[in-house]
């Protein structure tokens, strides 16, 4: 991703306690501020949990106890041009006006990126008493495409049942960072019925847990002119618990496979940076604390169809997932 950076000049003599005034005005900056986080950050919360949902099962067919599958995933994550803008006015604000970047020319609105959108920034200017505020909006990933790897592993345990892991290092985007890791539990259903198994036809249902880590570049104190905010990153913490359910038919080397997948997602947020000792001013605490108000628990239903290929133990294995977002994964897979 471009580089994000948000910028207060918020000089330092300013003090929020000088007038009840002040203080107002301080209320109407987080307002705004908040605002535009929920949407310039919105769609990249939801773009991880599209990411991390998808190439879960790599096959519903039930396997001998303690069998054991090691994969290498990569994903690949299209950005829908719906999501890569919106649209602010003036009339959006009680604190903040829009200016074109980097002319300073007054204008009544305009469409700036999403974190998934691109580098087109506007300044965003307002004032506490005869100080400036000054806001410049933040850049998206100016990409069509998000990569990401990560790695699966699964252990047959009793009763048809798996034993799911899913984790990813640490990846580094451009401005900021990703990171999923979760566990879950598959048990196959077609080993109760004959008929299905005689014709290779295999079902299982899966439950599964994912934790998915976003960050952002946010404001360091290097770009402050003022007083430390202690918000140098901004953070998404999503906790999401999915259901799914996978049927596929063998032919030969081939494995075709179809699921519906259910997720349930916990978005939270928070500032992150260093805060100095002794502040006058806990800014980073009254940033947390009105963030909250952009907490959110989302309900997603995808679709699921995927490629299976047999070569010997290896297997290659193509997955697409698809909803309001598109995702794709390829993975090799070594089966013990």
């Amino acid at each position: 991703m471009k580089k994000i950076v948000f910028l207060f000049l918020l000089v330092s003599n300013i003090s929020f306690s000088q007038t009840p005034q002040e203080l107002e005005t301080f209320g109407r900056l987080l307002n705004d501020a908040i605002f535009y986080c929920d949407k310039y950050i919105t769609p990249v919360s939801d773009a991880a949990i599209y990411q991390a949902s998808s190439g879960w099962v790599t096959s519903p067919k039930k396997r001998k106890l303690w069998e054991v599958t090691l994969g290498f995933n990569n994903n690949v994550f299209f950005v829908p041009k719906a999501d890569r803008e919106f649209e602010i006015k003036n009339s959006d604000f009680t604190f903040f006006s829009i200016y074109t970047e980097p002319n300073w020319t007054p204008v009544s609105s305009a469409t700036v990126p999403t974190a998934l959108g691109t580098n087109q920034q506007y300044n965003l200017n307002g004032y506490i008493g005869n100080d400036q505020v000054f806001f410049q909006t933040p850049q998206g990933v100016n990409a069509e495409q998000v990569y990401y790897s990560h790695f699966t592993g699964s252990v047959a345990i009793w009763y048809g049942t798996e034993l799911i892991l899913k984790y990813s290092p640490v990846t580094k985007l451009k401005s900021g960072n990703y990171q999923v890791y979760g566990y879950g539990l598959k048990h196959n259903i077609d080993q109760y019925f004959n008929s299905f198994i005689k014709n290779k036809i295999n079902m299982s249902g899966l439950v599964c847990y994912s934790n998915e880590n976003i960050s952002f570049g946010f404001i360091t104190p290097a770009s402050n002119n003022g007083p430390d905010l202690g918000i140098d990153e901004i953070n998404g913490l999503v906790d999401t618990w999915q259901f799914q359910y996978n049927v596929s038919k063998e032919f030969k080397k081939f494995e075709i496979m179809a699921g519906i997948i259910a997720n349930i997602s916990d978005i939270k947020y928070k500032f992150i940076g260093e805060v100095p000792p002794g502040q006058a001013i806990p800014f980073q605490s009254v940033f947390n604390e009105k963030i909250k108000e952009i907490y959110k628990t989302k309900t997603n239903y995808l679709g699921e169809v995927s490629c299976r290929y047999k070569i010997n133990k290896v297997f290659l294995q193509s997955t697409f997932a698809f909803g309001k977002f598109v995702n794709s994964n390829f993975a090799v897979q070594y089966e013990f």
